[in-house]
């Protein structure tokens, strides 16, 4: 079977400049020959310290960041095959934070319509923004108000349902609840399972949170220095771990976890 995203060989540098001319010093490796895969349907853990990679990779497979080295390939074609209209349309990511992301000058109704672009007509964008944001539990006429006048979790509905509003078959969810209460992180982690259930979403979760990640991911991928050291199923990465860069992770957390 063809993976629905795949990559091979990814890799991401950034020049570092310095001096009155910014001339170039130097290089930093933010992604070094990352492979990975994942089948229709399947939802994947992305687990690192900081500075590992995981929203570099991210962006990269989200479109927004071109990569230095390596392919990305959805259904076997490279994503170069695609414009960036056609690769929204399949792939989409909610941010950490939500007030960040979101246009304060746009109304949710402009900022889910921006989103749909010219893929359908002003008649029928009306009616999937209000199917999107039905979704996610918030009412029709959430369209009408301002990102100012929600609260955090509403905030990052909203975003969610602009994410929904182009039908993507993957959704990037880059540390979606870190941003928010407590109270209120269960609440979207809920949510996104019910999507991807009722969606049939393929899901990359981006999480410091490895009981987050065990609860919600099939397979994992440990980051370290932006190289890929171990992969595989959840459960058994997180009870059977070889690479000492998990051992350490799962050593910051309660030993419950394992």
């Amino acid at each position: 079977m063809t993976p629905l995203l795949q990559t091979q060989g990814l890799g991401k540098v950034y020049p570092v400049r310095g001096g009155v001319f910014q001339t170039r010093r130097g290089d930093v490796r933010a992604l070094d020959g990352v492979s990975l895969s994942l089948n229709a349907g399947e939802s994947l853990g992305l687990v690192g310290e900081s500075g590992s990679g995981k929203t570099t990779l991210a962006r990269v497979l989200a479109g927004f960041l071109a990569p230095s080295a390596g392919q990305v390939f959805w259904e076997g074609r490279p994503q170069n095959d695609f414009s960036r209209s056609e690769w929204a349309g399949r792939v989409q990511m909610v941010f950490q934070d939500p007030s960040a992301s979101l246009n304060p000058k746009l109304s949710v109704g402009t900022l889910l319509e921006e989103a749909l672009g010219r893929r359908v007509g002003r008649g029928r964008a009306g009616s999937l923004v209000e199917g999107a944001l039905a979704e996610v539990g918030l009412p029709s006429d959430a369209r009408f108000y301002y990102p100012h006048q929600f609260s955090g979790g509403q905030k990052q509905r909203v975003a969610i349902a602009r994410a929904l509003a182009v039908g993507p078959k993957l959704l990037i969810a880059d540390e979606p609840v870190s941003a928010l209460d407590l109270s209120v992180q269960a609440q979207i982690l809920n949510l996104l399972a019910d999507l991807r259930e009722r969606w049939q979403l393929s899901l990359i979760l981006i999480s410091h949170d490895l009981t987050v990640v065990r609860q919600m991911t099939d397979q994992i991928l440990i980051l370290e220095r932006g190289r890929s050291v171990e992969a595989g199923g959840t459960e058994t990465v997180l009870t059977r771990p070889s690479s000492p860069a998990t051992k350490t992770l799962l050593d910051a957390v309660p030993s419950l976890l394992r």
